[in-house]
């Protein structure tokens, strides 16, 4: 128990104090939840979508300058996992889930339901919901992660300093990091952390019932969704207690053959060839609107703006209360590659993937859309599952989801632990499998309220409210990390130039 920090006795107590509010009074709770999010996006829609975009600009600038080279470790490190491993770890962590909840059902939302500008059902909405699926998975997305994860790894790897959030701000604050500021920061780190974690497992658990019900009959019900975020906790929890090198890489391992088994599946079963098509336009569409769909926030369009709130707003908050999870998880397994080729992969090939996913299951499910039933009568957790009835090999592909789902649950839920773990045991590369115990325990019971206090809506409000202080010290960690590599390219410059002298 030495190991364990203030940070962990102050979160705990912090959580808990959310999990009793939201078990006593869940509509009060619901309502006080909305009435901020209201607020956060009203008032800071503008602000969430230059920091994101600034953030992808910070990335590219880095990749493309001289201080690429550096590696995340001593001059002669290697990466500790092959590259397939450090991809399928990266990936599990960073989408997992939401991937298989939204492959479908954001696509087809675009196109029939909602569209971001045009009407629903016609041609140009259907361009405009892959364009804008790929806006909301793809690189901004990934840039969060990489930032967050590329301070911890070079700080920790490179400069020697322990693991955590705060320890990233040192160059700025020196040894205050040490004291109440840096533990002010890490437990708003932990904080953005569990209540990002719990929200993801809180759609994981609605997905699963989902599935259920669409195949089986089994009713979509609290008490159902329960009894799933039990059973695949205990799941994880053994998982967690086996440790990285086997728990959670095999785990991805797993996934990412399923992931690939379900893919191949689809592709080959669905509209293969105006999936392809569509993959490759919808590429096209995402690069040449990028710019304008990254600052769009229709100041005179109250409509438009709704729809930006609702979705682009909600994303980059995902992202962020994420980031310090997937940042520390990403950071642990890249160890001894270099800034640029860490960039490139964490920023291009889950984009690419996660926008080939989209291009197979988005197109297919308005494909049926079109020709077969009418999805928009379906639960969002039921539509994926839809899509699969309106197919060949209804049965294989729908299993073969459902288990999906479920390693995706367990692997995010069991790096999640890894990485609470770490932040409140003063950045412990191997944190006591006492302190994983509680968060796992801790992250289920904040999953469930937030499903008891109206289920979507206030899992979408808690991503919301928890991103907004963390986003201010993504913004530090930044500034931090230009300043210390700024100082390294110097002595590097300085070095080279004696050599030569």
């Amino acid at each position: 128990m030495k190991k364990i920090s203030n940070v962990f006795w102050i979160a705990v107590a912090l959580v808990i104090l959310a999990v009793g509010y939201g078990t006593i009074a869940p509509n009060s709770f619901e309502q006080v939840t909305t009435r901020m999010t209201n607020f956060i996006t009203s008032a800071f829609g503008w602000y969430y979508l230059l920091i994101v975009t600034g953030i992808v600009v910070f990335c590219l600038i880095l990749i493309l300058s001289p201080v690429g080279r550096i590696r995340l470790g001593k001059k002669d490190e290697r990466p500790e996992y092959s590259t397939i491993s450090w991809f399928a770890m990266l990936f599990s962590a960073g989408m997992g889930i939401g991937l298989v909840f939204w492959g479908a059902a954001e696509p087809l939302s675009h196109f029939a339901i909602d569209p971001a500008t045009e009407e629903p059902g016609t041609r140009e909405a259907f361009i405009e919901s892959m364009r804008f699926t790929f806006f909301h998975w793809g690189i901004h997305a990934w840039a969060v992660y990489g930032i967050v994860a590329l301070a911890l790894a070079y700080f920790q790897f490179r400069r020697g300093y322990p693991g955590l959030i705060s320890a990233t701000l040192r160059p700025l604050f020196g040894e205050r990091m040490d004291g109440p500021l840096g533990t002010v920061i890490d437990v708003l780190a932990v904080f953005a952390t569990v209540f990002g974690v719990a929200t993801t497992l809180g759609f994981g658990a609605i997905q699963i019932n989902g599935g259920l019900s669409y195949l089986f009959g089994i009713p979509i019900s609290l008490p159902v969704q329960t009894i799933i975020i039990a059973i695949v906790t205990v799941l994880f929890m053994i998982s967690a207690w086996s440790g990285l090198n086997k728990g959670i890489k095999y785990l991805s391992n797993a996934n990412m053959v399923l992931a690939v088994l379900l893919l191949i599946l689809v592709l080959a079963v669905g509209p293969t060839l105006l999936i392809m098509n569509m993959f490759t336009d919808s590429i096209g569409s995402y690069l040449q609107n990028l710019p304008r769909m990254s600052f769009r926030s229709a100041p005179l369009n109250s409509g438009q703006r709704e729809w930006i709130n609702g979705w682009t707003i909600f994303y980059w908050a995902w992202w962020i209360s994420w980031s310090p999870f997937v940042g520390i998880f990403i950071a642990r397994v890249s160890r001894g590659r270099t800034i640029r080729e860490f960039l490139i992969g964490v920023l291009i090939l889950p984009a690419l993937l996660s926008f080939f996913w989209f291009s197979v299951f988005g197109t297919t499910a308005i494909d049926v859309q079109q020709n077969g039933m009418d999805l928009t009568g379906l639960l969002t957790e039921e539509t994926l599952f839809g899509v699969f009835s309106q197919l060949p090999l209804t049965w294989v592909t729908s299993i073969v989801a459902l288990i999906l789902i479920a390693t995706f649950f367990i692997t995010s839920a069991d790096s999640a632990t890894f990485v609470l773990g770490m932040q409140t045991t003063r950045g412990s590369l191997t944190p006591p499998n006492s302190v994983k115990l509680t968060w796992g325990i801790l992250q289920a019971v904040i999953a469930v309220i937030l499903l008891y206090a109206n289920g979507l809506t206030a899992l979408q409000n808690s991503l919301i409210i928890a991103a907004l202080p963390f986003s201010f010290i993504i913004l530090l960690m930044m500034v931090s990390l230009y300043k210390a590599l700024s100082e390294e390219q110097r002595k590097m410059l300085a070095s080279i130039y004696m050599k030569r002298k």
